[in-house]
């Protein structure tokens, strides 16, 4: 199916590292592309610009988490021209989320002007994801143990928190994806998106995110530092 958009349906993932979002947006992908629905994904940010030798996870700089939403942004805006569907793996909040992890994990104090033009730019672009999800750490889940991050089991609970709270403190519309969750999740997100495509091809507009995706209700507590 090829509609013709000045941008497409665009459907983001966020959350915490080893929560399933890559395998989720891979199902989605899948599902819609088995409709005949032209599909394109926007992964592998925090690879790319580990590659690149920027630091990421409790390292995260302003710098980094700078490129890493510029970046984002600029791979979704290429998207837009190939699709009927965007799907995004760590939709720019995450970054966000991530970099004050990070500072919270060094027990660093942010620079409140650096920190506002990030979330000037977060905010800015948020408004043309149609749907975002937000996974939730289930504990007693274990990280996948081959990279970096997956060793420091405090900032991946911490950058939970933080990828939350940033998405509570910007009052943007999401909802979440519980780990027991992603096949429920994945025929909303399905029939979402085939209704707002449907949509489209009977005359209704599809301005604006979903209004049937208000803020998730989750604001963990961070733990104690040791």
């Amino acid at each position: 199916m090829s509609v013709s958009l000045e941008r497409p349906i665009t459907i983001g993932v966020l959350g915490t590292h080893s929560t399933g979002k890559s395998t989720f947006v891979a199902r989605l992908a899948h599902e819609l592309r088995l409709q005949d629905i032209d599909v394109a994904t926007v992964t592998g940010l925090g690879e790319q610009a580990q590659r690149l030798g920027l630091p990421i996870a409790f390292n995260h700089t302003f710098t980094s988490t700078l490129w890493i939403i510029t970046r984002g942004i600029s791979n979704e805006l290429e998207a837009w021209l190939h699709a009927d569907v965007v799907l995004v793996d760590r939709a720019v909040p995450d970054a966000l989320g991530y970099y004050r992890a990070a500072l919270a994990y060094r027990n660093e104090e942010p620079d409140i002007a650096a920190v506002a033009d990030l979330e000037s730019l977060v905010k800015a672009h948020s408004r043309h994801y149609d749907l975002m999800l937000c996974t939730t750490l289930d504990p007693s889940t274990a990280p996948g143990g081959y990279k970096i991050r997956d060793s420091h089991s405090d900032f991946r609970v911490l950058a939970d928190h933080y990828v939350s709270r940033v998405l509570h403190e910007m009052r943007l519309p999401h909802e979440l994806l519980p780990a027991d969750g992603h096949d429920q999740a994945l025929a909303r997100a399905l029939a979402f998106a085939t209704a707002r495509l449907s949509g489209l091809h009977t005359g209704r507009s599809r301005d604006g995110p979903a209004s049937g995706a208000p803020p998730g209700e989750r604001l963990p507590t961070p733990p104690p530092k040791e």
